[in-house]
């Protein structure tokens, strides 16, 4: 325990022990960024797990998205499971930062955020407090609560069962029957065929989608949004998507990018973007990217949000969906890659 007028720290010995499980995670990643982010990830989480062992709050490792390989490629994941309770993000911050960054795909369904900070050796891991809730992807450090409130905030928490998502009827009953391979809804979009020049029905290049002209597109779209536009390794389509009367019949820009890597592997980007003039997404709208049985691996909700943009990896012959929900408007496209 470190005390400093009054505000709680706690560092964690970070022993062999720790660094091999982080080894083991990061040798099953071909992606050296993503290898290199698993192994940090599961440093910090290592780091608040013995914490809270320490206090003698029950943790599951094996229940935690950043345990599973496929969580781990589909996500920037540092989740901790407790017991009865829920996710805790224990988001690993380096050396001298100031800030700490929250990914999209983690900045909901957490009961909570820690940052913790690892020395340049990696020999420890400093916790330096905790938030509620985020707000944004980055928030000051100076912003963290105390670790001696955390008790407190748990406590708070409204129990739950374990690993049960609130919307598993909904999805039964929606999603996993338009992600089935034998299901009778329309089939999934196949992304290989898109790496052959061959596209869907209704994906469109960025500039039909936009309705803007070439030039006006490479010298005024290009500037201000670069990675929605296609480079020599990149594909991208884009489908509007209508969101009822109840909305006016407003319309966004869903975008779906590959990018082939140097293994089987490719990186797949989910955006939306507003059309029709407006600056900003309507509020509260949900982005998810779902698994074959229409559970949700990330997702991000808009707020005064531009855009929202989910990113992560894909093997051939693998399924996911893409929901894009506000309110009880629930549009959801399948893919396999």
């Amino acid at each position: 325990m470190n005390t400093t007028n009054d505000y709680l720290t706690f560092t964690v010995p970070l022993t062999i022990e720790a660094h091999r499980i982080a080894q083991q995670f990061y040798e099953r990643h071909s992606n050296l960024q993503k290898a290199k982010q698993v192994y940090l990830n599961t440093l910090a989480v290592y780091a608040v797990n013995f914490y809270l062992r320490c206090l003698g709050i029950e943790t599951d490792l094996e229940a935690s998205d950043s345990w599973h390989l496929a969580m781990q490629t589909l996500a920037n994941t540092a989740d901790l499971w407790i017991e009865s309770l829920g996710k805790l993000e224990c988001r690993p911050v380096l050396p001298e930062a100031q800030v700490c960054y929250v990914p999209p795909e983690v900045g909901s369904d957490r009961i909570g955020y820690m940052a913790i900070q690892l020395n340049q050796s990696l020999t420890e891991a400093t916790l330096l407090g905790f938030l509620p809730a985020v707000t944004m992807e980055e928030f000051p450090l100076d912003r963290l609560i105390s670790l001696d409130s955390l008790l407190e905030h748990l406590s708070q928490l409204t129990p739950v069962q374990p690993l049960r998502n609130p919307e598993s009827e909904y999805k039964k009953t929606s999603h996993s029957q338009l992600l089935t391979p034998h299901s009778s809804v329309k089939e999934p979009i196949n992304l290989n065929q898109w790496l052959q020049n061959i596209f869907d029905v209704g994906w469109q290049t960025v500039e039909a989608i936009l309705e803007l002209p070439p030039t006006e597109l490479a010298f005024n779209f290009r500037a201000a949004h670069p990675q929605m536009t296609n480079t020599p390794t990149t594909i991208k389509r884009g489908k509007l998507l209508t969101l009822g009367r109840r909305y006016e019949d407003r319309q966004i820009a869903l975008f779906v990018g590959l990018t082939p890597t140097t293994s089987s592997e490719l990186d797949i980007s989910v955006e939306v973007y507003p059309t029709g003039g407006q600056p900003y997404l309507p509020r509260a709208l949900q982005l998810k990217v779902l698994d074959e049985q229409g559970d949700a691996l990330m997702q991000a909700e808009a707020r005064n949000t531009k855009t929202i943009k989910l990113e992560f990896s894909g093997e051939p012959g693998e399924r996911f969906g893409v929901s894009v929900a506000l309110g009880d408007v629930s549009i959801t496209e399948a893919f396999l890659i």
